[in-house]
Parts: C-alpha cells; structure tokens; sequence
C-alpha cells in the first residue's frame, strides 16, 4: 500500500469516527499541511468515497466546508459473542445496520467445533446479505475469555489446532479479521460513540453472564501487557466456597452478574415467593434474564430485589477499581443495562459503605444509552481502529494472486 493510499485510509477513519469533519480538522487528524490534505480530499470526492456536506455553522469567520463518508463506500462485517450465543450484523459508514443482526445459539464452552461453525454461520451470513465481499473493510469480533490481540489467540474459548482464531477466520472468509475481548469493545463503543466520548479516565463495566470491564485510561483504551487487563469478575472479593468459571472460589462473578440474578431468581420462585416473573420451566436462562428484568422493571418488587442485592455486590467491585485508578467516570453497560437505573442505588449503597468518601465524590455513574448494541459497535470500531494499518484484505491478495 503507497503512501497516498495509506493517507487517504487514515482520512477516511477519521470521516468514520467523527461523521463530519472540516479540511483543517482533517489536516490536523493526518499530520499533514492543508493543500496536501484537500489534494487527497478532491481525489476521494472524485472516487465518490468522500462527499461535501455543506458549509458549517457561522461562528464569526468564514465559514468552512465539512466533509462526511459516502454511507456505503465501504460495511463492516461486526460479530458479538458471549458463552452462550453470537450475534452478526452489517454496517454502513454511518454505524447503521444494512441488514437484521442475527442471534444464533452458539456455546462456546466444552465445543471443539465453535470456531468452524462460527465462520459458516459468517459466510452465510455474507452470502446472503447479498454484498459483495470487496465492500467489506473487514470483520471485528467481540468475544468472552483471555484475548490476545496481537497474536490473535482466545486461551479460552475457540479451539485452534495448528493456527490462531484470526488466521483461520482470514483463510476462511477471505477477509481482514480482528479479535478483542467482549468488555475491551463495549469500552471501545463507549469511548467513540457513547458516554466516555471525550472522557480521560473511565472504567466501563460489562453487566452480562459475567461481569466484565473495559479500562479507558488517558483516553485509550489500555488492554495490558498481554491483553488481559480488566479480569473483574476474579477478583477475590467474597468468602465463600462457590465455584467460579475460572476454577478458583470468592470471585466477584460468583456474586454478581446476570447468571446470579437469574439463579437468585429461580431459587426463590421454587421457595414460594410471589412475583409476576413465573412459568420458569419454559424459559432458558437469557429469556428468564430478561423476564426478570422486564418484571423489575415494571416495578415487580422481589425481582427488584434480586438486582439490588446482586448491583449492591458489583458496587463492593466498583469501590474496589474507584480506590486503585481514581476515574472520573463510571459507565454501566452490556446487555445487564436493560434494568437502567434500577442498578443506580445499590451500586451507589456500596459505594457510600465500601469508599472513601473524597475518593469516590468526584467520580460519576453512568447508565450507557447503547445498550446491547455496544459489542456490535465495538466490534465495528475495532475494524476502523486498524484501517490505516495497511492490512490487505485476503480476498483482494487472491485476485492479484490470480490475475
């Protein structure tokens, strides 16, 4: 890839991220003088991958021209998984969805065959979409376990023998391909489009089958040494002889995460206590877990009590990250976010029992409005992160390989 192709990328992730931008902030985002920066501008109008949005508000000066992605130059391939199911969707320049996201049922533990009946699932997926496999920048991936980034390998889940979950995918669908941890995209999404935009210093935590975090540190998000930074769930927070996923007893996640709410909340249905969350023999545990927070929600008060008691136990986790990194804000989210602000009070009980008062005052939480889409714009985010990096895509070696 030369130097202009490399360049006009990088302007093209800045369109992406920002959705419109002035020729002087695209300058300053490339590094580059202005008459090199509207050189590349007026190639890529040409091409028709750039548009001209109309000149910006007035602020007292001449008023300058903004400039915004043509919406289908390019989708993005974005996939969120948990242990239990994965979800597939298509996205325009404009983070929308061009067609329906698909949930299919897909555990990922004690299945040696998930990473190949992930990429089938994913080729079907495109093949039916109907786009073309050219349009596609790439495929990003949000999934649970040990991630590491740079080698490409989940040490949990996605058995690989002989090569790592990237390069399999790659040689499979033909397409470029990046992996991160579930809870390091929720933040990613957070921080480009969500509650952390323009935050420095901001912990993201993940509400779901277990409980995740996602660490956004002088405005970055910070993956650690090998990836593995922001473990939540292990960390030993209770003295008890529950077993943890992990193997190990006294984790957060044995106390605190939706399959806790839902064990809590089954438990006591079979005790006898009254509530509208019932016929639980029909439900699997995602639609039990959303029932009970539908009924909370609707002011169902022993399923209230079940978040409370469980959002009490992450608040004992959140004042445990408030005291080590002192962030300025607290960004709830994940699927567990459908309960809203019914996490707010036991959390901030935990907090006012478990913080030190000058600690915790200046730091803010946040109910994250993106919900269970943020895995999917993680993941999207993930493929624009690394588009300015020159990875060519598979599909395109083959052609030239071929020709």
């Amino acid at each position: 890839m030369d130097k202009n192709e490399l360049l006009k990328r990088t302007l093209k992730k800045q369109l992406y991220f920002a959705k419109q931008l002035s020729g002087a902030d695209l300058s300053a985002g490339i590094e580059k003088s202005l008459p090199i920066t509207m050189k590349l501008l007026t190639e890529l109008i040409k091409d028709g991958e750039v548009v001209e949005l109309g000149y910006a508000p007035s602020t007292g000066g001449r008023r300058p021209m903004l400039y915004t992605l043509q919406k289908d130059v390019y989708f993005i391939l974005t996939v969120a998984m948990d242990q239990l199911f994965t979800r597939i969707g298509i996205m325009d320049m404009e983070h929308k969805f061009v067609a329906p996201v698909e949930r299919i049922e897909l555990p990922l533990a004690d299945n040696p065959g998930a990473l190949r009946q992930l990429a089938e699932l994913i080729e079907d997926y495109i093949t039916r979409s109907g786009i073309e496999k050219s349009k596609i920048a790439g495929l990003g991936i949000g999934m649970p376990g040990f991630i590491d980034v740079k080698k490409g390998i989940n040490y949990s889940f996605l058995d690989t023998p002989g090569s790592n979950v990237v390069d399999y995918l790659e040689q499979q669908l033909m397409l470029p391909v990046h992996i991160d941890n579930d809870s390091s995209l929720i933040a990613l999404a957070e921080l480009k489009f969500g509650a952390a935009r323009n935050k420095r210093n901001v912990m993201v935590v993940n509400i779901s089958w277990g409980v995740g975090l996602g660490l956004l540190l002088n405005g970055e998000l910070f993956r650690g040494q090998n990836g593995f930074a922001g473990e939540f769930s292990h960390i030993p927070v209770f003295s008890t002889d529950k077993l943890c996923s992990c193997g190990k007893t006294g984790c957060l996640e044995t106390e605190a995460s939706l399959l806790v709410v839902v064990q809590k909340a089954l438990k006591g249905i079979r005790e006898g206590r009254v509530s509208s969350f019932h016929d639980i023999a029909s439900k699997n545990q995602e639609e039990a877990c959303e029932a009970i927070i539908r009924a909370a929600v609707n002011g169902d008060k022993f399923c209230i009590e079940v978040l409370s008691e469980v959002g009490y136990n992450i608040g004992k986790g959140v004042a445990i990250l408030i005291h080590i990194l002192n962030p300025e804000l607290i960004v709830l989210s994940g699927r567990g976010t459908t309960a809203g602000k019914l996490w707010r009070t036991p959390i901030q009980q935990a907090l006012n029992e478990h913080c030190i008062p000058r600690l915790a005052e200046n730091t803010e939480i946040e109910i994250s409005t993106l919900g269970l889409q943020a895995e999917l714009l993680g993941a999207a985010a993930l493929v624009m992160e690394n588009f300015d990096k020159g990875k060519k895509k598979k599909n395109q070696q083959l052609q030239t390989t071929s020709s």
